[in-house]
């Protein structure tokens, strides 16, 4: 796990960066609209090929979430890269993305537009207002809660797999 100046500055390394990405988040599904379909039908499948893929296919290189959190490095990863994948990108989806996501754009110095950056932030809102909801309906019991919690998951989950 990398120290917190470490991260500051990895975050500010971010601002230096002058490549575009060769299609911006909302023109993906009319650039590949056969991907497209693919991630919403079999999202793990496409996040587990394109982690792969940015790994240049050596899974030695492989780190649970890409060194995100703080369990990362500690999860056995190097013993079994590709059960670790599965699992990551089946449990943690929206990290998996995100994390691969991340580790593209600081390989080839890419910097988001301001549009990349609100969909990025309104996917990550939506998972975590899916997951308030979740909670709050388990705690209480209430239906209306569960009902809503539902409806905050599958909104996330579309906003991710678009």
């Amino acid at each position: 796990m990398a120290s917190k100046q470490q991260k500051y500055a990895k975050l500010e390394a971010h601002s230096g960066y002058t490549g575009l990405w060769k299609t911006d988040l909302s023109n993906a599904c009319i650039a590949s609209p056969g991907f497209c379909c693919t991630s919403i039908f079999c999202s793990w499948c496409v996040s587990y090929h394109l982690r792969k893929r940015a790994l240049h296919n050596d899974m030695t290189r492989y780190l649970c979430c890409n060194g995100d959190w703080p369990c990362s490095g500690r999860c056995g990863e190097q013993s079994c890269p590709e059960f670790c994948l599965c699992t990551e990108v089946f449990f943690c989806f929206p990290q998996s993305v995100a994390s691969t996501r991340w580790m593209l754009q600081d390989e080839m110095r890419l910097q988001n537009t301001e549009c990349d950056n609100c969909i990025i932030g309104t996917m990550f809102a939506a998972q975590y207002l899916a997951c308030l909801c979740w909670i709050a309906a388990c705690i209480s019991g209430n239906d209306i809660l569960n009902d809503l919690a539902i409806l905050a998951d599958n909104i996330a989950d579309i906003l991710w797999c678009s």
